[in-house]
């Protein structure tokens, strides 16, 4: 199944894609696409409704974030094998885990905004991991068990935040408007092989981005119960997985970086596209 938030931002319902691929309103059923309501027993729940009975959203209505605002927004770098070659950096020996700040999570459409001053905003497209229900010390064999589904995710990064400012990682990370989310978050039944999926990313038209889940150094199981051994995952967590190459730091001789009037297009398959406007700052 495929569930979504529809509406104003800060004012979104909850719904789901019917077969014909129109948007029905669940907010009868379920108040958000939050908290327990993402354990997958509950998703199962509502995937049995009959979708045709429910509203129907009008076409044009605004997708916001596919789950509601997590209470942890966990990061992992360098986790493409091809694209830690691009940045001449070494295969980790263990996940790289850094944050994104839980209000940088947007809808998949919204504009994407420069932050003060920066010349250095890039893109990056990733699959994220929504979690269901509490995980803590779970076993890598178990770990799909506590997924409530997958999504796309944009983990729109300012390098010179993160590699030039010193310190962590997340000062690049995590400004507003950093991680939109969606269009869908499909339930694990849905996607056959979530480490052979293609990802792409094109800016202002031109493919930059071009990869599969299966360069992937760390897989989505092994990443839950990595992550699971450090902190408590609770439903509604998010963890974005990792970029294959074609980034703009990356790009030779030159590095190429975001400006304001640009436009990101991208996507994983079977979980939806994304597209985003870049503005300039404003307060």
């Amino acid at each position: 199944m495929k569930f979504v938030r529809f509406g104003q931002a800060g004012a979104e319902k909850p719904g789901l894609v019917d077969a014909q691929g129109h948007i029905r309103d669940l907010s009868a059923h379920v108040s958000d696409l939050a908290g327990a309501h993402l354990d997958p027993a509950n998703l199962a729940r509502l995937a049995k409704l009959d979708a045709a009975s429910l509203p129907l959203v009008p076409a044009g209505t605004r997708i916001g974030s596919c789950v509601a605002r997590p209470g942890n927004f966990i990061a992992v770098g360098l986790n493409f094998a091809d694209h830690a070659a691009e940045t001449g950096a070494p295969i980790p020996a263990e996940p790289i885990l850094f944050n994104k700040a839980p209000n940088c999570v947007q809808g998949p459409n919204d504009d994407v905004m420069i932050p003060k001053n920066s010349v250095k905003t890039d893109w990056e497209v990733e699959l994220a991991i929504v979690i269901g229900k509490t995980a803590y010390n779970v076993e890598e064999r178990d770990a799909l068990n506590y997924v409530a589904g997958f999504c796309v995710c944009n983990d729109v990064s300012e390098r010179e935040y993160q590699a030039e400012r010193g310190g962590q990682w997340m000062k690049g990370k995590g400004c507003p408007t950093f991680g939109p989310l969606g269009p869908w978050l499909v339930t694990t039944d849905e996607v056959k092989d979530v480490q052979n999926l293609h990802m792409w990313l094109d800016v202002n038209g031109k493919r930059v981005q071009d990869g599969s889940t299966k360069t992937m150094i760390f897989g989505v199981a092994y990443l839950i119960s990595y992550i699971s051994r450090f902190l408590q995952l609770d439903a509604g967590d998010v963890i974005t997985t990792g970029t294959p190459p074609g980034v703009g730091l990356g790009m030779k001789p030159t590095p190429v970086f975001l400006k304001a009037g640009d436009t990101m297009d991208l996507g994983i398959e079977g979980l939806g596209t994304q597209h985003q406007k870049v503005i300039a700052f404003k307060a």
